[in-house]
């Protein structure tokens, strides 16, 4: 029997992990240490866990070093760090930056920032699967360019830029490159030498860690010291000033090695749930549509329009099962997704799309309640508009 309620929202954030929890938890306890206190060792404690998380995280990343990771409060600090502090510090080279239409709020708002206070900015728009093209890359980059920042796997529609050739350009034309590695990192293969990246933001809870810790790839060979944009003790080699957070600290880490050592059997299972799903909706309810790529994409995410039934009510009519219509970083803003709207999709179209995030603790139970219950509410709802309009 299904257990309810079930969640299926797994990219706006994941439950925690009991082993990561297990992890954790010495560090609210027994070593609650400050990990800048040097001078006794419930510090040193501290410390020697961080520096250890350290070079576990550069380990799963490819990273050259462990001094490559900063760690942050999540991606959306880190997401500020990289974009306002390179182009603070190479505003001088240069004032021109790229991104994408499709980008999430923490790098398409930081953009917007800089370009308040006199950077230009490309938005590079996307086909009608979500992919930017290079060639259009290629062509927006100037000799003033210092900055391009592409998102590896969209949250809202789970579709994964090619980030390996749009690294391998950027270093050919000598521009820094970043990507918001957010839902990628964890999930699929990432290795920040080989995709030629020099930047690269991510965060616990996408993987089944804690809320509140993250971190950011800087490659040190790129040359950066970016512009620090939290004053203070001047911690993280004076990226990021604050106290560390050491039991989050150890729960990324731990969150990040669990997720690469079940990766390559993690991903055939979410594939196989995730096309159950759309399998099972398009033949209970026939009229439904894959928003972007559908093969390049997130191995659990699944964004999907049910053509005639509207996805706010549709989910009021199921509390017992959790989905999204919109990014959890976008929903109550009154406004159609920008994604949606970047792949030219129509208002209605939009307002019918449920996003489904599939995740480690789902199995096909799951995913068969979901359709059966889809299936029941659509149905009423497309009677309901055919029986209004007639």
């Amino acid at each position: 029997m299904t257990k309810l309620p079930i969640y299926l929202d797994n990219n706006a954030t994941t439950p925690m992990d009991q082993r990561v929890l297990e992890a954790m938890i010495p560090y609210f306890t027994e070593h609650f240490g400050n990990a800048a206190s040097s001078g006794h060792v419930f510090g040193r404690t501290a410390r020697a866990a961080v520096e250890k998380s350290r070079a576990q995280i550069a380990r799963c990343l490819h990273a050259a070093s462990p001094l490559e990771i900063v760690f942050t409060s999540g991606a959306t600090e880190s997401d500020n760090l990289a974009i306002k502090g390179a182009a603070e510090l190479l505003q001088e080279k240069g004032r021109h930056l790229i991104t994408s239409l499709t980008e999430h709020k923490a790098v398409i708002d930081s953009y917007k920032h800089l370009e308040k206070l006199g950077w230009s900015v490309t938005y590079l728009g996307v086909d009608e699967t979500g992919m930017i093209s290079l060639a259009e890359l290629k062509s927006a980059i100037r000799p003033d360019t210092v900055l391009v920042s592409i998102m590896a796997g969209n949250n809202e529609i789970g579709v994964l830029q090619d980030i390996q050739s749009i690294g391998t350009l950027c270093r050919e034309e000598g521009v820094l490159f970043h990507t918001d590695a957010t839902q990628a990192i964890g999930k699929v293969p990432f290795d920040v030498r080989d995709m030629n990246v020099d930047m690269a933001s991510f965060t616990a809870h996408k993987i089944y860690g804690p809320k509140g810790s993250g971190g950011l790839y800087v490659r040190h060979q790129s040359g950066l010291k970016l512009v620090a944009q939290m004053d203070g003790g001047g911690h993280e080699n004076g990226y990021r000033s604050g106290t560390l957070n050491v039991a989050g600290i150890v729960g990324l880490a731990t969150a990040l090695q669990l997720c690469m050592e079940d990766m390559p059997a993690e991903i055939d299972r979410l594939v196989y749930l995730r096309t159950r799903l759309h399998d099972g909706l398009k033949e209970k309810l026939g009229d439904v549509c894959v928003n972007g790529h559908e093969s390049r994409r997130l191995p659990g995410h699944m964004s999907i329009a049910l053509n005639g039934i509207n996805g706010e009510t549709l989910m009021m009519m199921m509390p017992e099962v959790a989905i999204s219509s919109v990014s959890a970083c976008s929903s109550g803003s009154g406004t159609t997704s920008h994604v949606l709207s970047a792949l030219g999709a129509s208002e209605e179209r939009a307002l019918s799309t449920l996003r489904f995030g599939i995740g480690r603790f789902n199995d096909r139970n799951d995913i068969d309640y979901a359709v059966d219950r889809i299936a029941e509410h659509g149905r009423t709802l497309r009677a309901a508009r055919k029986a209004s309009a007639g």
